[in-house]
């Protein structure tokens, strides 16, 4: 069995973990219940709350209200003294945040690209918008612990996109080496749909859940799944990716776009265009709309007993740009997945909307630097 104990480097990194992981779990703590919940002696906790201090990695944090006499001095984490980025490539464009090592949010921008751009160009705006998202946040790249980065497609362990069929020109880049060529720092790619439903679970609808279905609902339909409170991969890295599949749009789309076609007839749309269109209709009291919204409902909810029948879900949440629909949507869900399944989930629209993938993005960059920062 290897020995620590005279390693004295070590172990002074040991307890500042400790501390530092207390820190973290609280908005304000006292040196005694700092030293409570890092296991070490008030003395040792002092001389390492001082360090941190001096290092900008802790703050003194106000007092507790309605304390009576000299208050002791109470510590936070010092969320400022990091940041990290997220990226979302998707078929609209990129979009950007940065954050500090709290999660809050402190600089967005979102850049417009078609889905025919070539690689090359969505690589380079990708790269861009980190710097200019970062100089709004007061930063340079190169202070990022990470950079989080979420597109559409099956990525595989080292952040390669082995197949993608929304954007042209993206299967087969190495996203992860390509943007890290770019960008300092480490830069680790997922899925956007298993970024979206880890950003619900995050901040999102699926707070506190287990066991959660993420349905995308746009442009394409797409599924995040997260299994014991961890997104799931898969065997392939290609779980919940359906743009290959025969029926990606799922039969679901022919009630809207049927209805569209007869409505106005000259006009092309597309199957989100067409859902939206009739959305729109069924609120203003048309009840051709209505019919054929709760039709297209009907049928994602038929679509979506397939996988909840087997996965048994406590949650199914509804995202992407169809879920405005609200309530139009949710319950023929609802009164569907009742009625064929065992154990109906609960059925709730997304509370992140177009930005999930970028939040979770950030989630998943913010995992790598709590790694790094705590040893």
């Amino acid at each position: 069995m290897r020995q620590v104990s005279g390693d004295g480097s070590f172990l002074r990194r040991l307890n500042q973990v400790a501390v530092l992981r207390a820190l973290r779990e609280t908005d304000g703590a006292t040196l005694a219940e700092l030293a409570r919940g890092a296991q070490l002696s008030r003395a040792t906790t002092e001389g390492i709350v001082e360090t941190l201090l001096q290092e900008g990695r802790a703050e003194e944090a106000e007092p507790t209200e309605g304390q009576r006499g000299r208050p002791a001095r109470r510590f936070a984490f010092r969320a400022a003294s990091g940041h990290v980025a997220g990226v979302s490539i998707g078929g609209s464009g990129v979009t950007g945040m940065v954050a500090d090592l709290g999660g809050r949010v402190v600089a967005r921008r979102v850049e417009n690209l078609p889905p025919e751009a070539p690689a090359a160009e969505r690589l380079s705006a990708a790269a861009e918008l980190v710097e200019r998202v970062c100089a709004e946040a007061g930063l340079t790249p190169d202070r990022l612990s990470a950079v989080g980065v979420g597109t559409t497609g099956v990525i595989d362990g080292d952040g390669r996109v082995v197949k993608s069929v929304v954007l042209s020109d993206w299967t087969g880049v190495p996203l992860q080496e390509e943007l890290g060529r770019r960008l300092p720092g480490p830069v680790l790619v997922e899925n956007d749909m298993r970024l979206a439903v880890l950003s619900e679970h995050w901040r999102g609808a699926a707070r506190g859940r287990q066991h959660v279905l993420y349905l995308h609902t746009g442009s394409r339909i797409g599924l995040g799944l997260l299994l014991g409170g961890v997104p799931y991969r898969g065997a392939h890295a290609a779980a919940g990716e359906l743009g290959g599949h025969p029926n990606s749009r799922w039969r679901a789309f022919t009630h809207v776009l049927d209805y569209a076609m007869a409505v106005e007839p000259g006009e092309l749309r597309a199957p989100s265009q067409a859902a939206l269109f009739a959305v729109a209709r069924a609120r203003a009291g048309d009840e051709g709309a209505a019919r054929a919204v709760e039709a297209f409902a009907v049928g994602l909810a038929e679509g979506l007993v397939s996988l909840v029948t087997p996965l048994d879900p406590e949650l199914v949440v509804i995202g992407g740009s169809l879920a405005q629909a609200g309530e139009l949507l949710l319950d023929p869900i609802r009164r569907c997945l009742a009625e064929t399944c065992l154990f109906p989930p609960e059925v709730v629209t997304s509370e992140l909307g177009a930005d999930s993938v970028c939040l979770g993005a950030v989630r998943h960059a913010l995992t790598h630097a709590e790694q790094v920062l705590l040893g």
